[in-house]
């Protein structure tokens, strides 16, 4: 993989990886060189069988201040066509992180912004650090949500909620993006990072198959309960199947952690 610029890929315990934005001076803006580095480090990621949970935090006091507004403002008498022909690759760059098949955690260390918001909400998991802001100002700079935020905000919060965030700009603070089911879990500051990856090395725990099977049920969104139970009735017979699923039996009844080989 080409040397990472804007954005670091470590990997802190067995099978867990995380993804740091870290171009601090800038508030971990989404510039052209960390997009770059977000798709190679995906594509790395793919392709690890090793990997069983990914945590996205950002480098200093912002988690992500979204697109870099110099890069999205740089062409003032580009047409239309040219400019969309800028964007949806940008879009596209930054949600390749669903083609994980692994669950994936947002520790949001401060301000997300914009898609700096949108790139949590395409996530599995939103842990946010107490005192963070988020929001989706777009229409305070004069600009349309991008970054699917008028998909993913709703998905997450619902309609009411999402239309709120999203025709006033208004920002909101942790505590209130809990309430709104904007985030699952509020955290102290100095505990945000651990508390993220420890709830990673948990997942990696579990069942590899029986994981990303599950991560995939629940981002695919199920339009009726009888396309629920069509994938289930394929999908649990899949991991009925695997050694897994035997060693998971064995340690529940000796009472020990069950030690999985993904097979």
């Amino acid at each position: 993989m080409p040397e990472l610029a804007h954005l670091r890929l470590e990997r802190p315990s067995d099978g867990v990886a995380l993804l740091v934005l870290d171009n601090p001076e800038q508030r971990n803006a989404m510039s052209p060189e960390m997009t770059a580095s977000w798709v190679a480090a995906v594509d790395e990621l793919a392709a690890d069988r090793s990997v069983r949970a990914v945590v996205v935090t950002g480098e200093g006091k912002a988690f992500c201040s979204g697109g870099d507004t110099t890069w999205i403002a740089s062409e003032p008498d580009a047409g239309v066509d040219r400019l969309r022909q800028r964007m949806l690759p940008f879009y596209r760059a930054w949600l390749s992180v669903r083609r994980l098949e692994v669950p994936t955690i947002a520790a949001i260390n401060g301000a997300a912004i914009g898609a700096g918001l949108c790139l949590p909400l395409a996530l599995d998991l939103r842990l946010a650090a107490r005192g963070a802001k988020l929001g989706v100002p777009f229409v305070k700079l004069g600009m349309h949500p991008g970054m699917a935020g008028t998909y993913l905000l709703p998905e997450v919060v619902g309609e009411s909620a999402a239309r709120d965030l999203l025709l006033t700009g208004r920002l909101v603070d942790a505590d209130e993006a809990l309430g709104l089911g904007l985030v699952s879990r509020v955290v102290e500051p100095d505990a945000l990072l651990d508390t993220a990856l420890e709830t990673a090395a948990g997942i990696a725990a579990t069942a590899p198959i029986a994981s990303r099977l599950t991560t995939l049920a629940l981002r695919q969104r199920h339009a009726t309960m009888e396309a629920a139970l069509q994938w289930e009735a394929m999908a649990q017979p899949i991991t009925l199947a695997t050694s897994d699923l035997q060693e998971g039996i064995r340690a529940a009844r000796a009472k020990r952690a069950p030690q999985f080989e993904d097979r």
